[in-house]
């Protein structure tokens, strides 16, 4: 194995999913401090790929998620031939591994899953104890190291910005995150946002509601049971929602991508 390897590393297409798998990218380094990781993502990651510092650069994604495209995945494969010495694949499905061998990198790695014997050179057994783990499962991967909590690193003069824009002093409001990718199901319901939103006012706290702008319909709700809180469902970017979310007293979260971000 060369000493400065390249590594490819096909990434998950969930925001939580791509914070935890920083712990693999955290002992990939500790292993290999000369590394250049590249990671295969959605451009939605982008933001927060670059908040990873592991990570030399982002390679957009090119198919849409659900789609096998297999050809697609051949001529991107063959693409990237000779880039890359090592491939991590997070994924757990089949087509996932298909870009790595096409592009003949010599070493895949990742979890057997579909029955990809074949498509990854190196399979890293599963435990029972870690299917549900994510975090642990990715870190698994790299055999070795230390774990590592994900941290996304901040950037203080874009959080000055956002809090001076949205009238909010850090560590003294609190972030409430109450989407949830699957909707209801998932949620704690609005009306005890709400009745904490304004217990944190009563406080003396700010309130600020973050999440995307699918989100908007259920910040607004709590906006309007909770007067003070600041909506900004919809209003940032990710990138801004890390930084927010940093400068924080104190998070409350349903089951999320930003949750992770928070943790």
């Amino acid at each position: 194995m060369a000493e400065s390897p390249t590594i490819l590393v096909i990434g998950p297409r969930w925001v939580g999913d791509m914070v935890m798998a920083q712990c693999l990218f955290a002992a990939l380094k500790e292993k290999h401090p000369n590394a250049a990781i590249d990671v295969l993502a959605p451009a939605w990651a982008a933001p927060l790929v670059k908040r990873m510092p592991e990570i030399r650069s982002q390679i957009d994604f090119p198919l849409m998620p659900g789609t096998l495209e297999f050809r697609s995945r051949r001529r991107f494969g063959r693409l990237l031939r000779g880039r890359y010495d090592m491939a991590y694949v997070l994924p757990g499905s089949w087509k996932s591994a298909l870009i790595p061998f096409f592009a003949r990198i010599p070493r895949r790695v990742g979890h057997l899953r579909e029955m990809r014997y074949g498509l990854l050179t190196d399979i890293v057994p599963l435990p029972d104890a870690v299917k549900r783990r994510t975090a642990q499962a990715y870190f698994g991967l790299a055999r070795g190291g230390t774990f590592r909590p994900p941290k996304l690193t901040v950037d203080m003069a874009n959080q000055a910005d956002l809090l001076a824009r949205f009238g909010l002093s850090a560590k003294e409001f609190v972030a409430l995150l109450p989407g949830a990718e699957f909707g209801p199901a998932k949620r704690w319901p609005s009306e005890y946002y709400a009745e904490l939103a304004r217990g944190m006012t009563a406080k003396g706290l700010g309130v600020a509601l973050l999440g995307s702008k699918n989100d908007a319909e259920v910040t607004g709700e709590i906006a309007r049971l909770a007067p003070g809180a600041v909506d900004l469902a919809g209003r940032t970017k990710l990138e801004d929602a890390i930084d927010l979310i940093a400068a924080a007293k104190l998070a409350v979260s349903n089951d999320s991508g930003l949750m992770h971000v928070a943790a």
